[in-house]
């Protein structure tokens, strides 16, 4: 009979104390996945995928190393640990590696309560196949689409355990329905795509794939026949579906990784605003069925709500353990590890503050400007916070969609977008990033 993420924990810290370790923490992980794709109403692949990884991370002192493996025998764990521990051996010091504090664990693990896991039985490929033919179908359906690139339905399943020489000991479950469809309109030189998908830990909770392969047709349907705007700098809406990645941006500036080495444009910005003040960014870890939703982090942490930025002022790093000793704070439990990674820091579920006006409602306002719906590459100044991306969408003249957009490239900073954006209200609560749609004024825009 296979052996439980949690057994197996234990079995990776019994070897790592045999071969010498001073301390050491470990995960395991054990799952399933499924994907099923769908091309021209049959089935184009059939992926199923089932193991389990395990991860060792060992302390001398404060020299550390990491190992991992995918073979759960006894006699590769002991081979595991005594490796990690000559690895150690020969690694630099570290003055903040190093476990939690007894005292700092939690011992509240029990993460039921946050619905991480859906109780309903696998799918059967059938079911998953029947999805993916549906939305494909949907698609097709509306004038305009030529063909279907892609249709697709998947589910997966995990079991996490993490435990740790401190006394840590701490697991959940977690499942994963999505569906997704890639649809093209126009044909040669013409053509255009655009997708729309859904992912959602509960199966009972996802869009029908009529209303995904629908919603992916249309949106390529009205990137037919784009053109480029004349350069100059105007006003940019940036849609619900990508607004999230300005916020991706101000977070990686707050990591305390990149804090502790120095290099974020939010240096020297705690206390001080980073955002209009009628905003707030609000981190909660604990809401049921997200996707970013934790109870403890990878250090035995209790998690919590946390204000990031309150009334536009910035507020907290992210912070994990070692890069909060190294800036003489406390943690803000948000360490992260994978099986065969390092662990470091990163976000749970977020939430600015939403408008009280809808996205049509900001269009008409803008006058001429761009609504960007989808953007390619990235040039970020970590440093300064220099902004530039390709992007696609509408051309707004007289606060209407006049045209397709594709081609042009954003530039800006972003200190000074991030200070300057007018929220919508039209942000999804059940994602695990709840970001309305963004306005922002006075970007440079490289068209024609």
């Amino acid at each position: 009979m296979s052996e439980t993420p949690q057994e197996l924990t234990q079995a990776l810290l019994d070897a790592a104390r045999k071969a010498g370790a001073d301390s050491a923490d470990a995960i395991a992980i054990t799952g399933t996945a499924l994907s099923i794709d769908v091309r021209d109403g049959t089935l184009e692949q059939a992926e199923r995928a089932e193991g389990s990884d395990i991860g060792l991370r060992v302390f001398m002192g404060q020299r550390s190393a990491i190992v991992s493996a995918s073979d759960t025998r006894r006699e590769t764990m002991l081979a595991m640990a005594e490796r990690a521990v000559a690895m150690a051996l020969e690694a630099p010091e570290d003055p903040n590696a190093g476990l939690a504090d007894p005292a700092q664990i939690t011992n509240q693990t029990d993460s039921r309560f946050l619905e991480l896991a859906d109780p309903a039985s696998e799918p059967a490929p059938a079911a998953l196949e029947e999805d993916a033919r549906r939305a494909e179908a949907a698609a097709l359906s509306v004038q305009g689409v030529t063909q279907v690139q892609s249709a697709s339905a998947s589910y997966s399943a995990r079991d996490v355990h993490l435990a740790a020489s401190n006394g840590f000991s701490g697991g959940y479950q977690r499942t994963s329905r999505s569906a997704s469809c890639v649809a093209i309109a126009g044909s040669g030189l013409g053509m255009e795509r655009d997708y729309d998908g859904d992912s959602r830990t509960y199966q009972s909770d996802l869009r029908a794939p009529e209303e995904i392969g629908q919603s992916a047709a249309e949106r390529a349907i009205a990137r037919l026949d784009p053109k480029r705007p004349k350069t100059g700098a105007y006003p940019v809406l940036f849609d619900e579906r990508i607004s999230g990645s300005l916020i991706g941006h101000l977070m990686a500036a707050a990591s305390g990784s990149a804090i502790a080495r120095g290099a974020s444009w939010l240096l020297d910005a705690m206390d001080t605003q980073v955002l209009p003040g009628t905003m707030s960014l609000v981190e909660d870890p604990h809401r049921p069925r997200a996707a970013g939703s934790r109870l403890f982090d990878a250090e035995g942490l209790a998690t919590a709500t946390r204000t990031i930025v309150k009334d536009g002022v910035l507020q907290s790093w992210t912070l994990d353990l070692a890069n909060a000793r190294k800036l003489g704070l406390p943690s803000t439990a948000n360490a992260a590890r994978s099986v065969s990674g390092g662990v470091g820091p990163t976000v749970w579920n977020l939430e600015l503050t939403q408008g009280d006006k809808s996205r049509d409602a900001l269009i008409a306002e803008m006058g001429t400007g761009l609504l960007v719906t989808s953007m390619i590459g990235a040039t970020i100044n970590p440093n300064t916070g220099d902004y530039s991306r390709g992007a696609a969408g509408m051309w707004i003249e007289n606060g209407e969609i006049a045209y397709p957009v594709s081609g042009v490239t954003i530039a800006g900073n972003l200190r000074e977008m991030l200070t300057s954006m007018t929220p919508a209200n039209d942000a999804r609560r059940y994602l695990s990033r709840v970001i309305p749609s963004l306005l922002v004024e006075g970007l440079t825009l490289a068209g024609e």
